[in-house]
């Protein structure tokens, strides 16, 4: 994806981003992408949006959404390992911790609300916040030291909607509770877990099938997704969306 010119990337993502916009700052958003490892090869949950959204509606992506300010202030039983924050502020200006961890806060919260997983460990949890409550509930403390920021991407100007993106993954051993009847919102009509190369072959964005395959080069070296490993991050610089590294 990247390299391509500006031209060569509003063509590609029509069917998904809505063009002709002025210009927006992105907003911090954070998606999660479970691997469940107890099969031959690793599968990834991805859900499918339902038709009736505006936004990118039919495609498969990975549980998640725009950050909530109010994700930074929630107590954590264990926070980011610190070479992944150290990756989540690299080239964001003057991102606090704070802020940090609620773009990974966001990822987890999400990942309950769209697909019904709680991921965090036993233990005494207690807040007000309503958007936490269904883990004061089960008694789960959420925790991030084992999420790995997989990719980064920024997505282009001249849309309807702009997000600066943070790919976060972690292992399905992680969820605490899965609830039965799923999350509460309808963001997702269905969910799958798929083996990466056949998650590919799915009706997905552009951005979510050249992140699959950024997680799949990482797998082959490190499998078990060791802190601090090299991030790709899409922006546009100038004319071109162009993949550096972090």
């Amino acid at each position: 994806m990247g390299g391509l010119s500006r031209a060569q990337l509003d063509k590609a993502e029509s069917r998904d981003f809505a063009l002709g916009a002025g210009p927006l700052r992105p907003k911090d958003a954070a998606t999660l992408i479970l691997l469940d490892r107890s099969a031959s090869v690793p599968r990834v949950l991805m859900g499918r949006r339902h038709q009736r959204h505006t936004f990118m509606p039919g495609r498969y992506v990975f549980p998640g959404g725009r950050t909530d300010p109010g994700d930074g202030r929630i107590r954590l039983a264990a926070t980011l390992h610190p070479d992944e924050a150290s990756k989540l502020r690299a080239r964001a200006g003057r991102l606090s911790d704070t802020r940090a961890r609620a773009i990974a806060m966001s990822a987890i919260r999400e990942t309950y609300e769209e697909a019904g997983l709680l991921l965090g460990r036993r233990g005494d949890f207690r807040t007000r916040s309503p958007q936490w409550q269904a883990f004061v509930e089960a008694g789960i403390e959420p925790c991030l030291d084992r999420l790995r920021l997989i990719a980064r991407a920024i997505t282009p100007p001249g849309r309807v909607r702009r997000y600066d993106t943070r790919f976060l993954a972690t292992f399905r051993d992680d969820v605490a509770v899965e609830l039965p009847q799923g999350g509460p919102t309808e963001e997702l009509e269905e969910l799958l877990w798929l083996p990466i190369a056949e998650a590919m072959e799915h009706e997905i964005p552009m951005i979510t099938r050249t992140v699959l395959k950024d997680l799949q080069d990482r797998l082959t070296q490190d499998p078990d997704l060791k802190p601090g490993g090299a991030v790709p991050f899409y922006a546009m610089r100038g004319k071109t969306f162009k993949r550096e590294l972090l």
